[in-house]
């Protein structure tokens, strides 16, 4: 399977780094943390703009 990750500009370019990582791949959006790249996520452009679109407006702050 040929996926090409991202990660975010703010994340540290350390190899030992604990980032999120996001794909496109088949229609789906796929989501990994980089310290644990077997378990990936699946889900769809719709959900994953629902919670972006709360993350923006500070609906999980109280979490990190």
């Amino acid at each position: 399977m040929d996926i090409h990750w991202r990660k975010s500009s703010k994340s540290s370019d350390d190899e030992d780094s604990n980032c999120l990582e996001l794909a496109q791949h088949e229609g789906e959006i796929l989501m990994r943390e980089s310290d644990n790249p077997d378990v990936i996520i699946h889900t769809t452009r719709t959900k994953l703009r629902a919670f972006l679109d709360g993350a923006k407006e500070g609906e999980f702050d109280n979490l990190a």
